[in-house]
């Protein structure tokens, strides 16, 4: 049976902060226990949108081993949340015609969890651990000769009594996703054939999403709103999928229309205080922060000292999109805003 934590996306303290944030790419509650985002989910390689250099390098060493009638090498994805790294190990295993078991590496607190993760697994099938890089020490060494030899060296008894036991194990596929790359062990990393990046989204691909999804749930978008909802989304499927549910609750609760344009979903975010950049008001109250230094670098602690927020928070949530549109720059001394950053921050003049 796959362990699921309840705990999912919950890095860090200031979660209940985070989940407030229809522009953070974690998980929240609402997507948790309900299903509408998986209705997005493609079933092949095919449908799936975007990402097409992965996809070949996928689909040559699927049907590669097909071919050969082996399980799949073991496959690390890594890239920031919401790029649909859980969906890709979804078709992988679907592709590969055979079950895919899910875990999250938070919920594998002892030895015996992932001992009875690996002997549940029949020949071929696929386990997919979430957040791989969290895996503890005790845990993460296990799996060494279970990726490499395909068996358990495990020790019982104690004392004199103590006895080492061997128990082979079917051929499986380990399928790690991460956020964190540079978290994960050298030997764990070393052990995965397979390595993926899955980089943030173009907006025609992200347009795409936004359009087949908003057939889902029976939506009206012209085409210039799911170009505007794709610009604001930060190249995430999940921040799009998420913000163009917003705009259908807006749409039909105050507009009383399933008729989505430009101008309703710019009214509708609004409410949420994001801005056509896809800023809310956390990233403006930081842009806002650094602009009142007069251009002196400010060093991370001072700004979430200031702000009242946590410092990891801001490091690996906040600033990956503001470095991303050329707002906000990491120098030695702290954080830089740019001419951009200042131009954008003192065109608000508080509108918000």
């Amino acid at each position: 049976m796959a362990i699921i934590s309840s705990n999912v996306g919950d890095n860090d303290s200031s979660f209940s902060k985070k989940e407030l944030r229809l522009v953070d790419s974690k998980i929240i509650p609402e997507e948790q226990s309900n299903n509408n985002l998986n209705l997005a989910r493609p079933f092949t390689l095919k449908e799936f949108i975007g990402q097409e250099q992965l996809k070949s390098s996928l689909r040559i060493a699927i049907d590669a081993s097909i071919f050969r009638k082996e399980p799949l090498e073991h496959t690390l994805l890594y890239g920031q949340p919401g790029l649909g790294k859980t969906t890709l190990a979804l078709l992988i295993a679907n592709e590969m015609n055979t079950k895919c078991k899910i875990a999250s590496a938070p919920s594998i607190e002892r030895p015996r969890d992932i001992v009875g993760l690996l002997l549940g697994l029949k020949e071929g099938e696929v386990l997919f651990i979430d957040e791989i890089h969290r895996l503890n020490r005790l845990t993460e060494e296990l799996l060494y000769s279970a990726m490499e030899d395909f068996r358990l060296d495990l020790t019982m008894g104690a004392n004199r009594t103590t006895r080492c036991r061997t128990i082979n194990l079917p051929r499986f596929t380990l399928i790690g996703a991460t956020t964190k790359l540079a978290s994960i062990s050298v030997p764990l990393r070393d052990r995965f054939g397979i390595s993926q990046k899955i980089d943030f989204y173009k907006y025609d691909e992200l347009k795409q999403i936004i359009v087949n999804f908003s057939r889902l749930i029976k939506l009206n978008l012209d085409d210039e709103a799911s170009y505007y909802l794709a610009k604001i989304s930060r190249g995430t499927p999940r921040i799009a999928l998420r913000l163009l549910k917003r705009v259908r609750d807006y749409a039909q609760v105050v507009q009383k229309t399933n008729m989505i344009s430009v101008n309703l979903i710019k009214k509708a975010l609004n409410s949420f205080q994001i801005d056509g950049k896809g800023l809310d008001s956390l990233d403006r109250k930081y842009l806002s922060f650094l602009n009142q230094n007069n251009n002196m670098p400010t060093g991370l602690d001072s700004i979430a000292a200031g702000l009242g927020d946590d410092s990891s928070m801001l490091e690996f949530v906040v600033e990956p999109y503001l470095i991303k549109i050329g707002f906000l720059t990491r120098t030695p001394r702290g954080r830089l805003l740019t001419d951009l950053g200042k131009k954008y921050i003192d065109s608000k003049n508080d509108n918000f």
